[in-house]
């Protein structure tokens, strides 16, 4: 199995992410599109990020900007984030030799993204989810951009995968379930955040497993919720996630995020594997 971890924020350059990975014996970084030093402006100097993991042994998988919203009602704001997608699928492109060269081939270069919910409308009794009350303008969103990643991945090894974070609101499952038809697009199981939230995703992600290409490994409490523990901190069952991870092939970051947490989680890793 493929152990990676985040980007850190105690890691204030793209050097100490890496001294740390090959410190701890892992595999790659997942390049955070939410830190400054990885806006896309920045990951397009491929020649320096592709040069420094060289020297490393490493490679890099790819965390799109969590405010992503490619159905935005404004398309100015839509079009900006596609853009950056398109961008982001050409950084990837350059940076997959890496993969090829120092990890496992069977296995896509994945760019993980969140789901955007949208805004709400309070009403005195209820709330009430614009892409929800205008679902066929949210589809015809997704339509275009599942139409537009096909065309910009073209026959590169390389897959977006779905991230679950605090629950799937339900137009967001039917857009998920058409993503998926096509081969471009995947899972990523955070695990962390599925305990966090009670474990709601689960019963769709299951539906969907045959999907799951990617995880973000973290352990976490329901009662309390919490989530990015280091792995033996929480009441996850590490074990039965690891199995499902190595069934399905995924990669695992180990998104804990501090320095501390992400060393203990490495410590304890062969206790599980």
């Amino acid at each position: 199995m493929q152990f990676g971890m985040p980007t850190l924020i105690e890691n204030r350059t793209l050097a100490e992410n890496i001294a740390l990975c090959t410190e701890l014996g892992l595999k790659f970084i997942e390049l955070n599109m939410n830190f400054p030093e990885y806006q896309i402006d920045k990951l397009e100097d491929t020649g320096a990020f592709a040069e420094a993991a060289e020297k490393a042994g490493i490679y890099y998988t790819i965390h799109l900007d969590e405010n992503m919203n490619i159905a935005d009602f404004n398309p100015l704001v839509t079009d900006a984030y596609l853009e950056t997608t398109r961008r982001t699928i050409s950084v990837a492109k350059a940076l997959l030799p890496l993969r090829d060269r120092f990890g496992d081939q069977s296995q896509p270069l994945t760019l993980n993204m969140h789901m955007h919910h949208g805004i709400f409308i309070t009403l005195p009794d209820r709330k009430v989810q614009m892409y929800d009350r205008d679902f066929d303008v949210y589809m015809k969103s997704f339509e275009r951009f599942r139409t537009l990643c096909e065309e910009w991945i073209g026959d590169s090894d390389i897959r977006i995968a779905v991230e679950n974070t605090d629950g799937f609101r339900g137009y967001e499952k039917k857009a998920i379930e058409y993503l998926l038809q096509s081969k471009y697009f995947g899972l990523t199981w955070d695990i962390g955040h599925s305990k966090g939230m009670k474990e709601i995703d689960v019963p769709f992600i299951m539906e969907n497993e045959d999907h799951l290409i990617h995880m973000h490994v973290h352990d976490g409490k329901e009662e309390p919720p919490k989530n990015h523990l280091a792995l033996g901190d929480g009441d996850i069952d590490i074990d039965a996630r690891l199995s499902t991870a190595k069934k399905h092939n995924c990669r695992c970051v180990l998104e804990t995020k501090t320095i501390e947490a992400l060393r203990k989680s490495v410590g304890v890793l062969k206790s599980y594997v």
